[in-house]
């Protein structure tokens, strides 16, 4: 007997008139890679990990039960997860502005340890300019966990510390001293902002600020494009003159 799944010229020509079943489709091994990459990509988000898996805690995850494979990928998305968070933490150690005295400089400040960015204010109780750098340095200390922030009433830190050279910025990098503000000149007086002493900071090198450029200088700019007025080079200051070397 023939085999109608043959290919003939008969068997075709009973397929047109309907006499034999049409014949299915060859499974190519194209077919077969876009079958299974179908799969994954309905089993899988787009990192390799279940996608209904992202949204879960932990204690989800631990009392999520399904099939084998289900098993395996929750395994290996857990022990990732969980690598994600020890990174975290280890990157976010600090996260407040903390006091420390001479006796707790060394521990503090030289054996802060490999990687460790470290700002140092020192400051005196009554002068305005460091309680605003205090309260600059403690919403800073939030934002930029990973770097340690301390202050230090100066004579307690360093004995016979002039206040004239108050307020007192040391910025060190594992136990070296990479910088330093010395005096109120340094900050500009108490109409320093947050996001001023944020960019002074970056350049050290101790924050990595998503600032684009001066906070005085986007104000400035803001305001004379508002006003249309074109205003020399961009170096002028409130009186009439800018010094970008105050961001350097």
């Amino acid at each position: 007997m023939q085999d109608s799944n043959a290919d003939t010229e008969w068997n075709d020509a009973l397929r047109r008139h309907n006499i034999l079943p049409a014949k299915e489709a060859e499974v190519t091994e194209e077919d077969v890679v876009k079958l299974v990459e179908e799969t994954i990509q309905h089993k899988t988000g787009a990192d390799g990990i279940k996608t209904h898996f992202k949204d879960m805690t932990l204690d989800e995850l631990d009392e999520y039960e399904d099939d084998e494979e289900d098993e395996r990928v929750l395994q290996a998305y857990r022990a990732k997860r969980i690598m994600e968070m020890k990174e975290a933490r280890m990157k976010s150690n600090y996260g407040e502005l903390l006091e420390i005295t001479a006796e707790g400089y060394v521990r503090e400040v030289n054996n802060a340890g490999e990687g460790v960015w470290v700002i140092l204010h020192l400051y005196q109780q009554g002068i305005p300019l460091c309680a605003l750098i205090n309260q600059h340095l403690s919403t800073l200390a939030s934002k930029f966990p990973q770097t340690k922030f301390l202050r230090s009433i100066s004579t307690l830190c360093i004995k016979n510390y002039p206040d004239k050279n108050l307020p007192t910025i040391f910025v060190y990098f594992e136990g070296n001293m990479k910088k330093q503000f010395v005096g109120p000149h340094e900050f500009g007086g108490t109409k320093l902002t947050a996001d001023g002493l944020e960019w002074m900071l970056s350049k050290t090198g101790a924050v990595k600020t998503d600032l684009e450029c001066p906070p005085k200088k986007a104000v400035r700019d803001a305001l004379f494009s508002s006003l249309g007025t074109a205003y020399g080079n961009g170096n002028e200051d409130s009186d009439g003159s800018v010094d970008e070397n105050d961001w350097d």
